[in-house]
């Protein structure tokens, strides 16, 4: 058999790479390969068209196996499995252990409790695990950073006096106080003393993690990827330094470690990344001079973003989050929690939790992502990013060490000035549409209403209200500019775009087509039409439908003969808007016309100033 197969081979000539190119560039027809087919990434590398297995040979990424140092194809070897999680804000620890027995039996096998700091008690855990069997789950804990210590000891109590396996006992404490200095610019230096109590007060659960890295906050205030992984990186290593130097052994220090991360919707770029944050995390850790590889483990519970998520074509969400679910999955985490859909505009409800949850488990039990181990292995595209990132992202590391470290970076603004700056961009090309969000600034539902949703605010913090130290991080989804026009739209006055369509009929269909989506970006009830023979037609058809706004839909060089003549029918009884930027832009500007919508426009500021000349 394997004669025959090389025969067969062998008969098919392999085209070596400088042929593909001079078929591609034959192909482009005299059009520049790079500005045509190269992609230059957010991430500060390109990505080429293609890739052949030349181009992976010098990494070392292939040569890995799983399950084994580096851990750059998973930590597992004969599987791909992960806990699917939920979170749940315990309040009220009777609810609460309803709620999680309630999911537990629906295919939930992490939960994640979000304990007010007034609540922490021993009666109050008590409640909330109540019929949990706790060594056969994962359980995940957060409170207030000034009462982690409190928590952690009622907890091992908890266990201890339940005679728990403590080798069984799976699960982490989100302590990170320097997730508070980038986020709310707080002073939590204090608190950095508790790591070791905490270290000691879990010493003896090998699978329980008490020193969190929360760079899903990054992600969700926008940062790029490969700023999430170095950034965190950084961070972990922050955390590693500060417990070895008070005498943690670093096996111990770096067991007790867990990142939080999040995943965008760069499916294969998010795939890579986490490959690359394992293969960096542990050469970092290797050079604490661990006794065992097996500390070098990078360990991580991935959230879908909410940076992304949106108010209007909420559905879409569900879209964003699966792909993104997809891109951890393949990627070999350790946990999981899908963002419900709903989350941006009001509190998570039955049939959005199950819908998250049902995400996972349609993967897991379904396509049966948790059998096969790194799927992405060998593809010579996610071999090339997850080496690409990890270029860049230890450049990042390496800038973060320069100034001190990361806590030190952190408490200058460093770090929050980069991600702000990032924030900045995006919401920047956002508004230009260089980047799309689907349903709001790209093909937004024409008819969708908001019917009184509002954007979620931020949450108040336990710790009160103070005068902040250092610079914040601001979190803002990407949407929100435009959700928050729309809204103001709907509940002022929506305009009526009328769409006059005449002369070339591709030309006015596509630009019809366009002006549409461009003006039901700010909630605009727009009307097409099939196209009209005289303007005067049009203008009188736009003036009986009530219209607030006419555009006028034709091609370039017809509009040389109909843009004036309609301007001056339509004799400021509505705003008059030319669809496109034609060669005789300069022609009409004279003629007193002076709005036109075409793709070089920032959508966002131009709905703005139509806002306010119709007086909305």
């Amino acid at each position: 058999m394997s004669n025959n197969k090389e025969k067969l081979f062998t008969e098919f000539q392999s085209p070596t790479t400088q042929e593909w190119l001079d078929k591609i560039q034959v192909d482009l027809k005299g059009a520049d390969f790079n500005k045509r087919l190269v992609w230059r990434t957010n991430e500060g590398f390109n990505v080429q068209p293609f890739y052949r297995r030349e181009d992976v040979l010098k990494l070392k990424t292939p040569e890995a196996l799983p399950g084994e140092f580096p851990f750059v194809r998973g930590n597992h070897k004969d599987n791909n499995e992960w806990y699917v999680r939920q979170n749940i804000v315990a309040d009220d620890a009777v609810a609460a252990n309803k709620k999680a027995l309630d999911i537990l039996n629906k295919g939930i096998d992490s939960i994640g409790f979000s304990i007010p700091a007034k609540q922490v008690s021993k009666e109050f855990i008590c409640s909330l695990l109540d019929g949990i069997l706790c060594d056969c789950i994962e359980l995940n804990f957060n409170t207030c950073k000034q009462h982690t210590v409190q928590l952690a000891e009622i907890l091992t109590a908890y266990f201890e006096e339940k005679g728990y396996d403590k080798e069984k006992i799976v699960g982490s404490i989100d302590f990170d106080p320097i997730e508070k200095i980038l986020m709310k610019g707080k002073d939590t230096t204090p608190l950095l003393d508790d790591a070791q109590k905490l270290v000691d007060i879990f010493k003896d659960y090998p699978h329980f993690r008490c020193i969190s890295v929360n760079s899903e906050a990054l992600n969700t205030a926008g940062a790029y990827i490969v700023q999430e992984l170095g950034y965190a990186l950084s961070w972990g290593n922050e955390y590693l330094q500060l417990l070895t130097d008070a005498g943690v052994p670093a096996d111990l220090a770096a067991c007790k470690i867990k990142f939080n991360m999040g995943v965008s919707e760069n499916y294969f770029m998010e795939l890579a990344k986490f490959r690359a944050a394992r293969l960096l995390w542990a050469q970092i850790v290797k050079q604490y001079e661990p006794k065992c590889d097996c500390a070098c483990k990078m360990i991580v519970n991935a959230t879908t973003s909410k940076y992304n998520q949106t108010l209007f074509d909420s559905y879409v969400n569900l879209l964003r989050s699966q792909t993104e679910a997809m891109s951890a999955a393949l990627a070999g985490i350790h946990s999981m929690v899908v963002t419900p859909f709903d989350e941006p505009y009001e509190k998570p409800n039955e049939f959005s939790e199950r819908i998250a949850r049902n995400q996972q488990l349609l993967l897991k039990e379904e396509c049966h992502f948790g059998q096969v181990v790194d799927p992405g292995a060998g593809s010579y595209y996610i071999e090339h990013l997850t080496d690409c990132l990890a270029q860049e992202a230890w450049k990042i590391f390496l800038q973060v060490e320069e100034l001190g470290g990361f806590l030190a970076a952190a408490k200058e603004g460093k770090v929050q000035d980069v991600i702000n700056e990032t924030n900045t961009k995006r919401h920047a090309d956002a508004a230009k549409r260089k980047e799309f969000i689907l349903g709001t600034n790209q093909f937004p539902n024409f008819t969708e209403k908001s019917e009184g949703k509002v954007a979620v605010g931020q949450c108040k913090q336990c710790c009160g209200e103070q005068e902040m130290p250092f610079k914040a991080i601001s979190s803002t989804r990407l949407a929100a500019d435009f959700e928050d026009l729309r809204i103001h739209t709907e509940n002022t006055k929506v305009p009526v775009a009328f769409m006059l369509t005449i002369g070339n009929l591709a030309m006015r269909q596509a630009r019809a087509q366009f002006s549409c989506n461009f003006l039901a970006c700010a909630g605009y009830k727009v009307i097409d039409n099939l196209g009209f023979k005289t303007v005067e037609e049009g203008v009188d058809a736009a003036l009986e439908a009530g219209a607030d706004i006419v555009v006028i839909c034709s091609s370039d060089d017809e509009y040389a003969e109909y843009a004036i003549p309609a301007f001056k029918y339509l004799n400021g009884r509505a705003m008059f808007v030319v669809a496109g930027a034609p060669a005789c832009m300069e022609d009409l500007k004279a003629a007193g016309i002076e709005n036109f919508v075409h793709v070089r426009c920032n959508v966002l500021e131009t709905l703005k100033e139509y806002n306010a000349k119709l007086g909305i």
